[in-house]
């Protein structure tokens, strides 16, 4: 049993990085059973959820969307928010109840979650029905406790992690749009984020090992991949050969695929030669998703976030400036730890100076083992939820303005399933991640249209095929 050390030295220490083929042979041993898998956060978690369903998938297990139909449970978790662990712990309320009913029911519990020692104490003390726990750094050893399930809890989480696997499979939600690993980790160690402790030091994959994955999916017809990872502008630095994430980014639009994205960027390492590289290749989305958190200089030193409010604007206004029609969207956390009116007002004025296409915005969450868990806040629960109220006020009102500028436009959108609008309508996306519901057949989907836009609502357009 490895239980995981939340400890920031073992995190900011410089250890060599193996990178490690993975060459799996794993056989179906448990054909005819079920699986359920239930998936929590953010689009790493999602992507996570991809290589999960590999695993259960070679072992024999078919999928269900049904719980009570499973032989196997699948939870995993996020760690980034308390009403995100909050639904965890509810969802193994049903899990328990059904293990009562089937007693050889398997439930596992992966995730950022487990990569809290306090969190799986609480599993081991209070939840002791749960069979398996393992962490975000050897999900790769989840067939081999499977198969060694008895009844007894086992539990399998590193602290930490040296290793970047290569040659991942993955069972992949959509025969369309694809997530490309690109890095792991972060380190730097915002005071309010549990990620540097559940994802590890920043580590990055091998530049060709990428680029073979990208030319694999667009041979098998992929018409989107998205470059991923908690800091994608980090990219390469821990490798130190000579390319960083503009490098990759270029190399990879000119393997041709028709649509390339990135997600997520810290505005500190954003260069110039990545928003040339960006300007330059049509096939690379002008959408950013660039995430702010306060418009307060003081708040963001507090954060530890390392630039100043002047500095995001000029970096915005670059964006802006070369990257023609660019789409930006940005993340903001109101009630940060003794966040005064005014600091919340310069929020409000950065909102209303950039005017987002977007913004996912949220009440601060202490994490334990951050550094802005043991800060002192005096901010009652009203007063951050008016806040949240007013700037969402804010921020809806831009985006319904961004909307707007498309009515009577054409545009091409990418069709990635059906609507749940209504029979006669399927969905997508414009370049700048506009979600767009269209009037058409599914025969549409997987394809690029030329579609007019004749509404435009705050979070969706609809429109009609040219």
């Amino acid at each position: 049993m490895n239980k995981p050390d939340l400890c920031v030295a073992k995190n900011r220490e410089k250890v060599t990085i193996n990178h490690i083929n993975l060459d799996m042979n794993i056989k179906p041993v448990f054909n005819g059973k079920k699986y359920f898998l239930r998936t929590y956060g953010c689009q790493m978690n999602v992507h996570d959820s991809e290589e999960i369903k590999y695993y259960l998938e070679k072992l024999g297990y078919e999928y269900s969307d049904t719980l009570e139909d499973a032989d196997i449970v699948v939870l995993n978790t996020c760690a980034i928010r308390e009403n995100a662990k909050d639904k965890v712990f509810g969802y193994l309320g049903r899990c328990k109840h059904l293990k009562k009913i089937k007693k050889d029911l398997i439930i596992c519990l992966c995730g950022c979650l487990t990569q809290q020692p306090s969190e799986v104490e609480t599993i081991m003390d209070k939840h002791k029905y749960v069979d398996i726990v393992i962490g975000t750094h050897n999900l790769s050893e989840l067939p081999k406790l499977i198969i060694e399930a008895n009844g007894k809890q086992n539990i399998e989480v590193y602290s930490n992690s040296d290793k970047v696997f290569e040659n991942v499979k993955y069972s992949r939600d959509s025969k369309i749009s694809a997530w490309i690993n690109i890095q792991l980790g972060c380190d730097k160690f915002c005071t309010y984020c549990i990620v540097p402790y559940t994802r590890g030091r920043e580590r990055s994959r091998k530049i060709e090992e990428i680029l073979k994955e990208v030319q694999e999916l667009k041979k098998q017809g992929y018409m989107e991949i998205t470059l991923l990872g908690q800091n994608v502008n980090a990219y390469g630095k821990d490798l130190n050969l000579g390319y960083d994430f503009a490098t990759l980014l270029e190399e990879t639009a000119k393997i041709g695929i028709p649509r390339v994205r990135f997600v997520t960027s810290h505005p500190w390492n954003f260069t110039d030669k990545m928003i040339d590289v960006i300007a330059k290749y049509p096939n690379i989305m002008p959408y950013i998703h660039l995430p702010i958190q306060s418009g307060s200089d003081e708040i963001l030193k507090k954060m530890n976030r390392r630039y100043t409010v002047e500095e995001y604007k000029k970096l915005f206004d670059t964006i802006k400036e070369k990257v023609q029609n660019v789409s930006i969207t940005t993340d903001i956390i109101v009630g940060f730890p003794n966040e005064t009116e005014e600091d919340f007002k310069r929020t409000l004025d950065i909102v209303n100076y950039c005017k987002f296409d977007g913004a996912f915005t949220f009440i601060f969450s202490p994490r334990v083992g951050t550094a802005a868990a043991l800060m002192e806040d005096k901010i009652s629960k009203e007063e951050k939820e008016e806040r949240l109220h007013r700037l969402n006020e804010v921020v809806n009102k831009y985006s319904l303005e961004s909307n707007k500028k498309y009515l009577g436009k054409v545009v091409e959108v990418l069709i990635t399933g059906p609507s749940d609008k209504g029979e006669d309508k399927v969905c997508g996306y414009t370049d700048t991640m506009k979600l767009v519901n269209v009037v058409g057949s599914k025969d549409l989907i997987g394809k690029i249209v030329k579609v007019k836009i004749a509404d435009a609502k705050s979070f969706s357009l609809d429109g009609v095929v040219c």
